[in-house]
């Protein structure tokens, strides 16, 4: 998970940018340790699940005040396992 806490700026920043951009949306898929560095924020890739999921755009745009107060500070991978 991430090193340390993510501010809920950074919670919201994160979100908004699944909720919109296809390109973040790869790279949270490919790579999210370096697409969540871009943040600021530090994750052990050993720690990256093997299988990746997002939850939709629309999903994210529409549920985004229950999803932050559903992974806080934990946001380090979570977002994964939205649903």
């Amino acid at each position: 998970m991430i090193k340390g806490n993510a501010t809920p700026q950074q919670i919201e920043a994160i979100l908004d940018r699944l909720a919109s951009d296809d390109a973040f949306r790869e790279q949270m898929l490919g790579d999210p340790a370096t697409a969540l560095k871009g943040y600021g924020l530090e994750v052990d890739p050993a720690q990256v699940p093997a299988v990746r999921k997002l939850p939709s755009k629309h999903a994210l745009t529409t549920q985004k005040q229950a999803l932050r107060e559903k992974i806080g500070s934990q946001l380090g991978l979570m977002v994964f396992m939205l649903k």
